[in-house]
């Protein structure tokens, strides 16, 4: 050959070697970038809070200070229906007095007055009151660590609920203050601890809820002297006898900012919806902040712990981004969407690799060539699909299906396996004795498929007169009423089917081409020492081929993890963990899907759904990572194919 071709041609794979090369790390950086970009906008979740003193205190800020609630009386204005006035009278003694204001259709008013007195006895000394904001409870702390609550809601005269022993020490309380909603109340102590109480329905309460310790926050070495609730969200600031402000928030319970007022505070204020704090003292001084607390309910434990949350008696897990109100206590758990994504995977990867896998067998070792030909390009052409098209199908069609006939679905389970094994049976005999047998050799299957479809005929045929002999004719209503289960039209079940029918074609290819690359002389060569056909592929073939096997078996669970149209149309989307089949779920990247377009720019479902992909981009690259590390040591095992 000569020189010049030979020179060019070592010229051309030089060139090829390089271009390689650099589209190997353009990907490679491209990924990189992507990750980072994701992260740059999850990042400032945990940036810490910041406050900037203010040169000079407005004429504005210091009326605020009027606002103060502390003293021996409390007014709340209850918009158009009137006011409420508590004073705090000598004996433990409270003076109650109620304006109501009452329109009729002509808008005409008319005001009654009603004043009474709650003298109800009481285990201590009262020692520091709150009246909730909405004019509904009365909450009173006592010098020897007790709580108690008043009903105020009603026409008539306030009712006593409670008593609770808060502390067994019987510390004294020393300021109360309920956060934003009026649903929990925040307790300072002579301990200078802080802590959050709510009521919560109770085994022998009756219709009443009692106060329950949720949430214990960060305090002082020495007793708080007051306490302050943020009128942006369940933020809370405190105050101790020496000028030390603490700023925290109830659900996360994390410590946001330290102050220092250099003065004991005599009253304060919230001013531009929380954005700014303004104290003053004994002397009349004042000083103000600027306060720059972005994200204040994000916390480790509040994304992947489980948190008391107001309305719930007992600490959850959950996921509920939004609400009607503005004193929704936002929910952002990430763990049901970790445990819905692995849920969704998990169901769908049992149902496709024993097929996909099965299938690849018998297609690469077993099936005619020539009807090999046909059978592995239609599976393949599965995987061409839209996903938005398999979940479409899943969603309208499927899930109604299922739920008409889900007996039939329990009974195909099991007789579909059992007639094959029996057809197999059967067939063992005549496969080499008749010509027939050995005839339909390598088209087998084809024989097989009128006995699925009379497998599925006959659990159509069982299941309505089982279902009306064992469930009462409604086995969805017989799981709820003996098991306590609920069934959800759009569940896992269909999620495992639509998700694994979109995993099976991927696979099955690259599992097939794993067993088919497998050198014949090692199968011939099993073959020739008496070995069958299934011997030598179970024992043999697939050894040999599991590193490819593996690959495709990991492929596919990273095709299902981060898959988002079927998921998103083929389940309820609820956001709870459980392992029943008969639940829906939601997955990390439909929550996204389902969210993002809600989400104000840059605010904390933003950017918690940020995290999310964060998560999923890391989950995947996991897997990815530990799969490899898995079949290099296969490969090494079981040799080079």
């Amino acid at each position: 050959m000569a020189s010049s071709i030979v020179d060019k041609s070592r010229r051309n794979d030089r060139l090829a070697a390089w271009l390689i090369k650099a589209g190997g790390l353009f990907v490679i950086v491209a990924v990189i970038g992507i990750l980072m970009l994701i992260a740059r906008v999850a990042l400032p979740l945990f940036y810490a809070p910041s406050a900037d003193r203010l040169p000079e205190v407005s004429a504005e800020l210091q009326a605020l200070l009027a606002t103060d609630g502390s003293g021996t009386s409390q007014t709340r204005e209850l918009g158009e229906s009137g006011s409420l006035t508590i004073t705090l009278l000598p004996g433990n003694r409270f003076a109650v007095q109620r304006r109501n204001v009452e329109k009729d259709l002509l808008g005409n008013e008319k005001t009654t007055e009603q004043s009474y007195k709650l003298s109800d006895t009481l285990p201590g000394t009262i020692s520091t009151f709150w009246l909730g904001r909405k004019g509904q409870n009365l909450y009173a702390g006592t010098d020897n660590g007790w709580l108690v609550r008043w009903d105020l809601s009603g026409d008539g005269e306030g009712r006593l609920i409670e008593t609770v022993e808060a502390f067994k020490d019987h510390r004294r309380i020393t300021a109360l203050a309920t956060v934003l909603g009026d649903n929990s109340l925040a307790v300072g102590d002579a301990r200078g601890e802080i802590t959050t109480w709510m009521p919560i329905a109770k085994p022998g309460s009756g219709e009443d809820k009692q106060l329950a310790l949720i949430h214990h926050l960060p305090g002082f070495a020495q007793p708080v002297s007051r306490l302050l609730a943020s009128p942006r969200d369940k933020s809370l600031a405190a105050f101790d006898a020496g000028g030390t402000i603490k700023l925290v928030h109830m659900t996360s319970e994390r410590l946001l900012l330290e102050l220092q007022a250099g003065l004991p505070v005599t009253a304060a204020a919230f001013a531009d919806r929380g954005r700014q704090l303004v104290v003053a003292g004994a002397d009349g001084r004042s000083v103000a902040w600027k306060l720059d607390i972005p994200h204040p309910e994000i916390s480790f434990s509040t994304l992947f712990g489980k948190v008391w949350y107001e309305g719930y008696n007992k600490p959850e897990y959950v996921w509920q981004s939004s609400a009607a109100t503005d004193d929704f206590e936002p929910k952002i758990s990430l763990m049901p969407l970790i445990f819905g994504t692995f849920k969704a995977t998990l169901f769908a990867m049992l149902f496709a690799v024993p097929l996909a896998l099965l299938g690849a067998i018998y297609t690469s070792q077993f099936m005619a060539p020539s009807l090999k030909g046909r059978i592995k390009p239609a599976v393949e052409i599965m995987a061409a699909v839209p996903s938005v098209v398999v979940g479409f199908l899943a969603g309208l069609w499927l899930a109604p299906l299922m739920d008409k006939h889900l007996l039939a679905l329990f009974l195909a389970t099991i007789m579909v396996p059992a007639m094959l094994m029996a057809a197999i049976l059967v067939w063992r005999p005549l496969a080499e004795k008749t010509e027939i047998g050995r005839n339909l050799k390598g088209y087998e299957f084809l024989g097989l498929l009128p006995v699925v479809v009379l497998a599925l005929w006959l659990s159509g045929q069982l299941a309505v007169p089982l279902e009306a002999t064992f469930f009462g004719a409604d086995l969805k209503q017989w799981l709820y009423s003996a098991l306590g289960v609920r069934y959800d039209q759009r569940n896992s079940i269909i999620i495992a089917i639509a998700l694994g029918f979109a995993v099976i074609p991927i696979i099955f290819t690259i599992a097939e081409d794993a067993l088919s690359n497998v050198p014949r002389n090692l199968s011939a060569a099993s073959l020739a020492l008496g070995a069958s056909r299934w011997q030598t592929a179970w024992r043999v073939v697939l050894p040999s081929a599991l590193p490819g096997v593996f690959s495709a078996i990991m492929i596919g669970f990273g095709r299902a993890v981060g898959e988002t149209m079927i998921v998103l149309m083929a389940t309820g989307n609820t956001p709870i963990m459980s392992w029943s089949l008969f639940n829906g779920l939601r997955s990390l990247s439909a929550n996204i899907a389902v969210e993002i377009p809600e989400a104000p720019l840059n605010g904390t479902l933003y950017r918690t759904l940020f995290l999310s992909a964060v998560l999923l981009f890391v989950l995947t690259f996991i897997i990815n990572t530990a799969a490899e590390l898995l079949r290099q040591r296969f490969r090494k095992k079981y040799g080079r194919y």
